[in-house]
This record gives C-alpha cells, sequence and structure tokens, in this order.
C-alpha cells in the first residue's frame, strides 16, 4: 500500500504535500463559512458563486496550462505557483482580520485562486511520474489522494475550532504558512533523480493535441463525462455540508466536523486505491453507482450524527471515483501529452462546479438541502446508467449463466459459446471486460486444445466438422 515512500524525492514531497493540503482545507472550509454566515445570510447562491469563480479558470485556461506542464520543469512550476497561494492567502487573511473584507472581495480572490490553481494543477497531477517509475505510479497517484484526504480529515476540524477561538482571518494567515513545508520539499528534492519526462516541442497545434488525443480515446471520454457530471452536481461539498450544518441546528464547529467526517471514507477509498495493482473502469462506474445509493440516503437522513454516517460512504464513493479515474487516465496516457491530458481532466473535473454549483445551491435555497442532496444522486445514478451503457455496447457485453451452475453468473462477450472464465482466469476476464482500451480480437471462444492419442488418424475434413459440430 506505501510501496512508494520508498523513494526518497516521492516521501519528501509527500511530506510536504501533507501540510499544505492541511493549510489548503482550513482556507477552504474558512472561506465557504465566511462567505455563508459572515458576509451573507446564509446565501448558499454566494457559496455556490464563490466555487463557480474559484474553478471556472480551469476550464477556460487548459489549453495553456496543460501545454505548459508538458513543456517546461515541472518542479519550478510548482515553486512558482506554491509561492503565488501562499501570498493569496496572506492577503485575504489580512483583509479580514482587518475589518475590510466585503463580499466581491471574496469574488475577486476566488477568482485568482482559480487562475493560479489552473497552472498549479496539471503540473502537480503529473509531477508524480518524475517522482517514481511507472510500475508504482498508479500507487503514488493513489498515495496523494490519501494525503489530500488525510489533511480534509484533520483541516476542517481544525479551522472550525480557529474559526471559533481566533477568529476566520487567521485560518488564512496560518494556510498561508503551511506552503513554506511544500515549498521546502521542493527545494530539497534531489534533482539528479528525477525523471524526464518528454518536452512538448514549440510548432504549431500543440495547444490541441491534448483534445485531439482523448477524442481518440472512447474509454478517456467517458471518464471525461463521468467525472463532469460528478464535479458539477455531485461534488459540492461546502455546499452540503454547511447547509445541512445549519439545517440540523449546528454552527461553525459543526460544519467543520462534517467536513472531517467525511473525510474518513475519503482516506479509506484512496487506501483501498493503493492496494489496487492497477486502474480498473469497472471500479470507477461501481463508486458512481454507491455515490448516487449514499447521497439518496443522506437526503433523508433525520439526525445530525444520522446524516454524518451517511456522508463516510460518499466521501468512501467520492474518493474511489476520482482516485481510480485519476490513476486510469495518468497511467493508459502517452507520456508526451500527459500534461495536456491531465489539464483536461482537471478542468472537467473542477470546470463543472460554475455550471453545477450554483444550480445546486439554488435548489438548496429553495427546496433545502436535502433536495440538492437527492439532484446529486439523481446525477450520479444517471451517470452510472450512461457508464453502464457504454460498457455493454461497446465491449458487446452479455450477462449469461455459467454453465456450471444455474445460479452463477457471467460477464462475456457476445458470440462466444463459453464464458470468459472458461478460457483465461475469472480475475482476468473481468479486466478484459471492462478496461481494454481496444477492441479485443475476434476469439473462436475455445480452449487451445492438444490433439489427442489417435487424432493422425481422422481426416482434416472430418476434424474439421467435428469442431463445427462441437461449436454448434
Amino acid at each position: 500500500m506505501f510501496r512508494s515512500l520508498s523513494s526518497y524525492n516521492y516521501r519528501l514531497w509527500f511530506i510536504g504535500a501533507l501540510v499544505s493540503n492541511i493549510g489548503a482545507w482550513m482556507q477552504s472550509t474558512a472561506q465557504s463559512w465566511v462567505v455563508l454566515t459572515v458576509l451573507t445570510d446564509n446565501d448558499a447562491v454566494a457559496v455556490g458563486i464563490t466555487m463557480a469563480l474559484q474553478f471556472g479558470p480551469q476550464l477556460l485556461l487548459v489549453p495553456i496550462t496543460g501545454l505548459i506542464a508538458d513543456r517546461f520543469d515541472r518542479r519550478k512550476i510548482l515553486m512558482l505557483t506554491q509561492s503565488a497561494l501562499m501570498l493569496l492567502g496572506v492577503g485575504l487573511g489580512l483583509l479580514l482580520l482587518l475589518g475590510h473584507a466585503e463580499l466581491w472581495h471574496l469574488y475577486v480572490f476566488a477568482l485568482l485562486l482559480g487562475i493560479v490553481n489552473a497552472l498549479d494543477g496539471p503540473a502537480r497531477q503529473t509531477f508524480v511520474s518524475d517522482l517514481v517509475d511507472e510500475h508504482n505510479m498508479s500507487n503514488a497517484v493513489a498515495l496523494n489522494s490519501a494525503s489530500f484526504n488525510a489533511a480534509r480529515m484533520i483541516g476542517p476540524a481544525l479551522a472550525g475550532l480557529l474559526i471559533v477561538v481566533i477568529g476566520s482571518g487567521w485560518v488564512f494567515i496560518v494556510n498561508a504558512a503551511t506552503f513554506l513545508a511544500v515549498l521546502f520539499a521542493l527545494y530539497k528534492l534531489r534533482t539528479s533523480e528525477l525523471r524526464t519526462h518528454p518536452r512538448a516541442p514549440r510548432q504549431r497545434g500543440q495547444l490541441a493535441e491534448g483534445f485531439r488525443y482523448v477524442r481518440s480515446r472512447p474509454d478517456l471520454l467517458v471518464i471525461f463525462i463521468i467525472v463532469f457530471i460528478m464535479g458539477a452536481f455531485g461534488m459540492n461539498f461546502p455546499i452540503f455540508a454547511s447547509t445541512m450544518a445549519v439545517e440540523l441546528g449546528g454552527d461553525a464547529g459543526s460544519y467543520g466536523l462534517l467536513s472531517s467526517i467525511l473525510a474518513i471514507g475519503s482516506l479509506t477509498g484512496a487506501l483501498l486505491a493503493a492496494r489496487r495493482d492497477r486502474a480498473r473502469m469497472r471500479v470507477i462506474i461501481g463508486a458512481v453507482g454507491l455515490f448516487a445509493v449514499a447521497a439518496f440516503v443522506a437526503s433523508v437522513m433525520p439526525t445530525f450524527w444520522t446524516f454524518a454516517a451517511a456522508l463516510i460512504f460518499i466521501g468512501f464513493a467520492t474518493v474511489t471515483m476520482l482516485t481510480t479515474a485519476n490513476a486510469f487516465v495518468q497511467t493508459t496516457s502517452d507520456a508526451a501529452v500527459r500534461g495536456r491530458v491531465m489539464a483536461l481532466y482537471m478542468a472537467v473535473l473542477m470546470g463543472g462546479a460554475p455550471f453545477g454549483a450554483p444550480i445546486v445551491g439554488g435548489i438548496a435555497n429553495a427546496w433545502g438541502p436535502r433536495w440538492a442532496l437527492a439532484a446529486a444522486g439523481v446525477a450520479a445514478l444517471l451517470a452510472c446508467v450512461f457508464a453502464l451503457t457504454w460498457a455493454v455496447m461497446a465491449r458487446n457485453l452479455r450477462v449469461q449463466l455459467h454453465p456450471d451452475s444455474r445460479w452463477r453468473l457471467v460477464v462475456t462477450h457476445a458470440g462466444r459459446t463459453l464464458p470468459v472464465s472458461s478460457i483465461v482466469p475469472e480475475d482476468f476476464s473481468e479486466q478484459i471486460a471492462f478496461t481494454s482500451p481496444i477492441s479485443l480480437p475476434a476469439l473462436s471462444g475455445q480452449k487451445r486444445r492438444t490433439r489427442p492419442a489417435g487424432a493422425d488418424d481422422v481426416s482434416p475434413a472430418k476434424a474439421r466438422a467435428g469442431e463445427s459440430a462441437e461449436r454448434a
């Protein structure tokens, strides 16, 4: 599960990123709470607009940010972007401490944070491939997610405590200080041990190369559609947690506690993903279906603690889906365009928020947060059905009874007379059915057989007739 930590460079990066992520979650929690309760009167739409401004640049700047990650030194890019994020945290914290903060200030800072994160995201995601070898990349991606969600478990609760004790302005200052950890880690990396990646050439057409590559990969297109739907309607956790905290009679501490409880499931999902040898499409589809069920259940929970319990499953499903999708995209993409593909992935993930967050916030304002959660469940259910339909149609799959058991079902390809499990091991047959990025070659559905004794006495014509009868 933790094999990537054997690398000095990755271990150093992991520790620095963990500290920085804790600060980032503290700031995110404080920002949503300030907008909801300090600068407005429980206006969920304002929270949605803030999220839209913060994530919108991911969508608008995607052609440029991905090319930058593919063309320049990712370590230097991260040192610049992390420094800029630190300065923005200091600026917003000072505005709040001095009592000059207004709603439009939060909007401006959210937009600036979005622009810097649009540059930071592709470089940070693909920097993993510079720290570990190809064999450990999926594990390193999952551990990055575990770090992110461990920070989610600590940061919001700590932010809720600090907001009550010393005020929200200091939360932004503390977040700025945490960036020193990741900057120190980047500075102390052994540059001689970093893997080099192919640099994008300086020629026409490179901005659109990532789009062309993704368009040629139907499996990636399906993942991007799933991620967009979930990012737009399903992953509006600041809206869900803050409005449900108010609905259930809570305060800032309750909001922070809900965010931390959500991270319990998220961390579990990330660690289980780290145990898998590679990312599979069927795991993504199953996680989206689980999210739909968990969202419906959470929307009808009557008390704070029952709602918190349902959030664990929401967090687990979300991070399982995101971690597996991220690893699938990175490990199956060509290294020469990986930065641009990941920029598209981040744009689709974060760019869904400007479209969906105001809608979800409007539903919460008009009908209450429970209906907003139910809407997220409906969106996830549609995404799951879409992905399953694609898997069946694109792979030409069917479900049939196993010949040895009338109660056992197997998934196989239409036209085969034997279940896939009788041709190859069952675990590998599932990988073929759901993760193969190209069409499978036509198979006769028969095992390769050795010729029995006396087979030389059978004429080739009779042998072919016998094989045809056996297939029939």
